[in-house]
């Protein structure tokens, strides 16, 4: 069996909800062919090194987009940011800004970007000079002003800038002398995630030469498909669905992170197709195996495992527009008689902790005193009639196309107290579509990779969200007050204290049931070296290697 949910972190309409949602996996034909690739890539041999990723990009500007694919395949590889979470840590470091400075009043924070810093040459672009503060400014220009040439010249929207709080800056300074290596932005008023919010893969740094000869040639979309960045590998070509073909960035500012001469990642969405490939050598890295699996995958000696506990929930929105479910008695009710052991036993195989708190234990924020009710049929039936629903009601569930097995699970659940349950999906892009629009009743969603407490509080159930990632569509003020309060306290201690008394109300009203925390799992061939995790939502390779074929 998949997976329940393949991560793929997707952006509602106005706000990135860094939403973790489920997908389908689907076989390909001839999907176990063999990959044709230059040099012997497809052995494993040399300095090549082939990534089954689980989806194609849907395109390399990797500011508009929010897939794990999307950021895999541009955020962390072809592209920089300011600022890095180190791999396998949650400890932010420098990148592209070797050094900062923040003003006691959390208003003003000051970059001092690194020098000799070279963008891609391609046969797209020849880059005339290095990467400086104006590349930064036109990043963030682009993003932020709508009337800029280059967005009139290719619309497109940023539903993260809101969300990450960028909206908070009131202006963006390259200080002297010029060329300006030296970047300072004023926010309108404290962000206490700001810093963070950085490394975004949104906030990739994009060359404002480059965007300039796009520009002119009327050619601006084409930063969608030919891409130039800083990053430790250079995009060659993308053959559409199928293959994504890089080569090193010999001029990377950091020389030790790149080990490989080439990266090509085979795009191959079904889960037991990747297994097969990397147990064939057609690939030397995969991500996402079917859990089932595991337990296999760990017997066989030339693969190497590894598994985290992800920065990710599965949860269970209750869309509180929709009646019943604007009744906290009715989603107490529900909450109650969700059998978590079933699910993690039947869709997870273990490889998940049962959720209780709206945050994953890893966040820093997590309360580990909430607790869930106990499952009590009576209870659960003495809410509905308190609530008028002495003989239950009928309702709509959603879940994603061809993962039912846990919405047939709480549709069971439900059943006892004569909640009827009728499972509803459609074909992913119309799933989605009509879910952002909260069409749904209760629906299946997750979050993951998410770097601070506000995103996952406020992009799952701030007001601020209404249109995106809350897809329980509920605004309630003392829940709001506590979130907006805690954005603008810059002390981590002060900001627990009001992120443990949101959790509380969070529990207590009930907008969705958390469901599962799960396992996170990283299948490498045994020669694979100095593969890091990457904490928030990528897969990276700079710093990783090959020791030799991996050919019996």
């Amino acid at each position: 069996m998949d997976n329940f949910y393949s991560f793929l972190k997707l952006k509602a309409v106005t706000v990135l909800a860094a939403i973790a949602l489920i997908t389908p996996h689907s076989a390909q034909a001839g999907a176990f062919g063999t990959l044709s690739l230059p040099d012997t890539a497809s052995s494993g041999r040399g300095k090549t090194l082939v990534y089954c990723s689980e989806a194609s990009p849907a395109g390399f500007d990797v500011a508009q987009y929010a897939a794990s694919s999307d950021y895999t395949a541009a955020g962390g590889t072809i592209y920089n940011q300011l600022v890095q979470f180190e791999r396998g840590s949650t400890k932010l470091g420098p990148a592209l800004a070797e050094r900062w400075d923040i003003s006691p009043d959390g208003r003003v924070y000051t970059f001092y970007l690194r020098r000799g810093v070279k963008f891609h040459t391609t046969p797209w672009f020849t880059p005339s000079r290095d990467f400086n503060a104006e590349d930064v400014l036109f990043t963030f220009e682009r993003m932020r002003n709508p009337e800029m040439p280059f967005r009139k010249a290719y619309p497109t929207e940023f539903p993260d800038w809101e969300f990450l709080g960028f909206d908070t800056i009131e202006k963006i300074e390259a200080l002297p002398p010029f060329p300006s290596y030296t970047v300072r932005f004023t926010l309108k008023k404290p962000n206490a995630p700001f810093l963070s919010n950085l490394a975004a893969p949104m906030t990739s740094i994009y060359s404002a030469e480059y965007a300039d000869q796009l520009l002119k040639a009327g050619k601006a979309p084409k930063i969608n498909q030919k891409p130039v960045g800083t990053g430790p590998f250079i995009f060659e070509r993308y053959i559409k669905d199928a293959t994504i073909y890089f080569r090193s960035n010999l001029d990377y500012w950091k020389p030790g992170d790149v080990q490989l001469a080439k990266l090509v990642f085979a795009i191959t969405p079904d889960a037991r197709v990747r297994v097969q490939k990397i147990k064939q050598n057609e690939c030397q890295a995969m991500t996402a195996p079917p859990l089932d699996s595991i337990a296999d995958l760990e017997k066989d000696p030339r693969l190497q495992v590894l598994g985290k506990k992800d920065f990710s929930i599965q949860f269970l929105a209750y869309n509180v527009q929709h009646s019943p479910l604007g009744d906290v008695r009715v989603r107490r009710a529900l909450d109650r008689m969700i059998d978590k052991k079933t699910l993690i036993d039947s869709v997870y195989f273990g490889h998940a902790q049962a959720a209780v708190a709206p945050l994953p234990p890893p966040q820093w924020a997590y309360d580990d005193r909430l607790k869930d009710a106990p499952r009590d049929v009576e209870k659960a039936r003495a809410l509905l009639t308190q609530a008028g629903y002495p003989n239950g009601f009928s309702i709509k569930l959603w879940a994603p196309p061809g993962k039912s097995l846990a919405a047939e699970i709480i549709q069971a659940d439900w059943k006892k107290i004569g909640v009827q349950a009728h499972i509803v999906t459609y074909e992913w892009a119309e799933f989605l579509k009509r879910t952002l629009r909260g069409e749904h009743d209760a629906v299946l969603m997750g979050g993951s990779g998410i770097t601070d407490p506000d995103q996952w509080l406020g992009g799952f159930l701030g007001c601020r969200s209404m249109r995106g990632g809350n897809f329980s569509q509920w605004c309630y003020k003392p829940f709001d007050e506590l979130l907006q309060q805690a954005v603008r306290t810059l002390a981590r201690e002060k900001r627990t204290v009001l992120y443990l008394k949101a959790q509380k109300i969070f529990k207590d009203q009930q907008p969705y049931t958390a469901l599962a925390y799960p396992m996170s799992y990283t299948v490498l061939d045994k020669n694979v070296k100095d593969f890091k995790t990457y904490m928030f939502g990528m897969t990276v390779f700079y710093g990783v290697g090959l020791q030799a074929s991996s050919i019996k």
